[in-house]
């Protein structure tokens, strides 16, 4: 009776969704590819110029400056956080005292706007700094440095929760029968509980990794791109070429696209490591 019910009404339940798929996601998408083909103000007047957005995206020294300074952050916020996650989530999977308060401390700073968590750091990092008379836009090497410690500040949490998730998995019969063959502590961590968190460490990567690809808020709240755009990672790059160059939203639709390619290359190929890793374990 049920399955007969499912099977003459799901389209009243799917097709409303569905629909809101195509024009909320599919034609956006289609149109915006479109568009970096051609030169436009509004979707209207667009002339089409072929590859000329992307010749010129590819000549622009903000933009691959943009690349590097972000392909550098997504590295480095991905092995923090991961290492610092995992590390919090493994002392407090245990018992002891506390364990619930201290997790919802840690994953407290997740629930924070990053506009808004982006404006406090800037006030507390600019307090520090000025005590030797710097600022995070006097150089690109502290505002990178602020955008590193902002966002593992406000991640480290979220992939706590997610590695305990992992560690509670893991049957409690391996790790005594680990313990009773003599396996030491150090053993036990690395020759049964990181090879069976590897489905795990495959989506808090895969997570970190394109999260940090696509950093935009706190880039723009903590130094907006100073000095001279140098601080600006691919996503504010592309808003400032899109929304602040007249004539360039052509350009800035090309990089919206190239940004799209990048980011979906770079999970491709995490993914796949990560997952003849989990093979191997």
């Amino acid at each position: 009776m049920t399955n007969r019910i499912i099977r003459r009404w799901w389209p009243a339940f799917a097709l409303p969704t569905f629909l809101a798929f195509v024009f909320g996601f599919i034609a956006p998408f289609i149109i915006g590819i479109y568009l970096s083909f051609t030169s436009f103000t509004t979707i209207t007047d667009a002339e089409w110029v072929g590859v000329e957005n992307y010749i010129l995206a590819f000549q622009d020294p903000v933009f691959l400056h943009a690349l590097g300074l972000t392909a550098l952050f997504a590295i480095v916020t991905t092995i923090i956080i991961n290492v610092a996650a995992f590390f919090i989530a493994y002392m407090l999977n245990k018992a002891i005292r506390g364990a619930k308060l201290f997790r919802s401390a840690f994953f407290l700073p997740n629930l924070i706007g990053g506009i808004v968590l982006g404006y406090i750091w800037q006030l507390l990092l600019n307090g520090v700094l000025s005590q030797w008379g710097l600022s995070l836009v006097l150089d690109v090497k502290y505002g990178f440095i602020g955008m590193v410690i902002v966002t593992c500040w406000q991640s480290i949490g979220y992939q706590m929760i997610i590695y305990i998730a992992g560690l509670q998995a893991i049957p409690d019969e391996l790790i005594e029968a680990a313990a009773v063959d003599g396996a030491t502590s150090r053993q036990i961590t690395f020759r049964i509980i990181v090879p069976l968190m590897m489905p795990t460490v495959t989506v808090c990567s895969f997570l970190t990794l394109t999260g940090g690809f696509k950093m935009f808020d706190a880039n723009l709240a903590l130094t907006g791109g100073a000095p001279s755009d140098s601080s600006a990672m691919l996503a504010l790059d592309i808003y400032k070429t899109f929304y602040g160059r007249i004539g360039f939203e052509g350009v800035g639709q090309a990089k919206a696209v190239l940004f799209l390619i990048i980011v979906g290359v770079v999970a491709l190929i995490q993914n796949a490591a990560t997952r003849s890793r989990e093979v191997e374990s």
